[in-house]
């Protein structure tokens, strides 16, 4: 399993938005809720409608769901950034509420984990984002997620709750935060 990047640039994350708005609104949904919630792939994968759909075909102001990997609950506010691309995407598909959210093509199953990937990643190739040294997933949305709370200033134990983790330097580790970010608080402040 490859080690993989938060996407730290804004311009990035607005240019993959594009590209997958423009190229499929599930895929855009996927990207777009999974940075906004900072789930695991896992735990996007498994929602179905009923979970982000009211009976009355409106999206929800919260996601309630158990955690697949920890079997925690976890309850957390859909983004209006997010509302909207629900709402975008299931405009466009026939659905019952007990279905997939994210639903594959061919086989009317949930999309799965490895066809996620793909998604991920052949539109972070496409707008140029894949380096040698940048390897983009479908946990970068998570990281992604994370990073950009911490650099908004939201406290590093409310992240450090998020995630699960057992230790500040352990969130800071996987969302990405480098050394030559933490150096320049000492730079920058230069009291």
């Amino acid at each position: 399993m490859e080690y993989v990047q938060p996407i730290r640039d804004r311009k990035k994350i607005a240019a993959m938005k594009k590209y997958l708005k423009g190229s499929n609104l599930r895929d855009h949904c996927l990207f777009v809720l999974g940075i906004g919630s900072g789930l695991r792939i896992s735990d996007l994968l498994q929602l179905k409608i009923e979970d982000v759909m009211t009976e009355r075909k409106k999206v929800k102001s919260r996601i309630l769901l158990r955690e697949k990997k920890t079997n925690k609950q976890r309850s957390f506010p859909i983004s209006d950034n997010a509302k909207k691309a629900i709402e975008e995407y299931l405009a466009t598909r026939d659905y019952q509420l007990n279905e997939p959210l994210f639903i594959s093509r061919k086989k009317r199953s949930a999309l799965q984990r490895a066809q996620a990937y793909k998604v991920i990643n052949d539109a972070a190739q496409s707008i140029g984002l894949v380096t040698k040294e940048n390897k983009i997933g479908t946990h970068t949305l998570r990281k992604t997620f994370g990073y950009h709370a911490y650099q908004s200033g939201y406290d590093l134990t409310l992240l450090q709750k998020i995630f699960n983790h057992s230790t500040p330097s352990i969130t800071l580790r996987y969302i990405g935060i480098e050394q030559e970010e933490l150096d320049d608080v000492y730079m920058n402040l230069n009291l």
